[in-house]
């Protein structure tokens, strides 16, 4: 089975049923430049494809990645999420960073000098994101919910930042913790990770319990910040990203 990610200016070419086009040969119109690379899984063949321009006819729709998380199956939206990825990486990947020659792609998934060799793979920003409890005299649990200046829309979400080089998983955690809000935590778990391809990123789930310390926001990343009830919750995110699926799991828990 061969199946097609085509992507215009950040959408993705869907059928008017809403699904990724496939069969043995593009049912819409496509150059010989228009592939950027193929990848085989298991059984299916994806063809990453940039298109010129969109395309737009009664058997076709263009819609934003994210957007096709709620109709897509889950194979199919990581798929284009990973297709997404390696078109990120073709465009910003064009030349040798050491001596200045075209790469040209050498496997699936990575490229090598046309005159020095240098190979290069996609680049991964690993970020982690992490959901604090803590209990009130009353025995409710708390959640500890912010709002980022980068969040479009009134939604408040977790605390996440980008792992920095040399640091832990768990380090990272704590510092972006203590950096944005000023709260110390302590019995750090791993919850889960997933891609997040908005462009590159893979985002690590934590949970963590409460330790110390007063909300003081860091207003370079955050214009919000407070500690939330199951009964008394500000909008949260959709459900394609983990922030969503670790409230989730608390709620499931109450």
């Amino acid at each position: 089975m061969i199946k097609y990610f085509a992507f215009c200016q950040g959408d993705i070419l869907l059928t008017k049923e809403g699904a990724i086009p496939q069969g043995e040969s593009p049912s819409f119109p496509l150059k010989p430049w228009n592939e950027v690379t193929r990848l085989t899984m298991e059984d299916v063949t994806c063809v990453v494809v940039r298109l010129d321009a969109p395309i737009l006819s009664d058997d076709f729709q263009m819609m934003g990645l994210r957007a096709t998380f709620d109709i897509l199956s889950g194979t199919d939206y990581q798929l284009a999420g990973k297709c997404a990825e390696l078109l990120y990486f073709d465009q910003n990947s064009k030349f040798c960073g050491c001596c200045g020659a075209p790469m040209k792609w050498s496997s699936e998934i990575s490229k090598k000098c046309t005159n020095c060799g240098k190979e290069l793979w996609p680049p991964l920003a690993i970020a982690v994101i992490v959901r604090v409890l803590r209990k009130r005299v009353d025995g409710q649990d708390e959640i500890l919910l912010v709002r980022a200046n980068n969040f479009r829309g009134v939604h408040y979400g977790l605390v996440a930042g980008f792992v920095e080089t040399g640091d832990t998983l768990e380090e990272s955690v704590k510092r972006e913790l203590w950096e944005e809000t000023h709260i110390r935590v302590k019995d750090i778990r791993y919850f889960g990770s997933q891609p997040w391809p908005y462009p590159c990123g893979l985002m690590v789930g934590f949970t963590a319990e409460y330790l110390e310390g007063d909300i003081q926001i860091q207003r370079s990343e955050l214009n919000a910040a407070g500690w939330f009830t199951a009964d008394n919750l500000p909008e949260i995110p959709g459900k394609a990203s983990i922030a969503r699926q670790l409230i989730d799991d608390w709620l499931a828990s109450k």
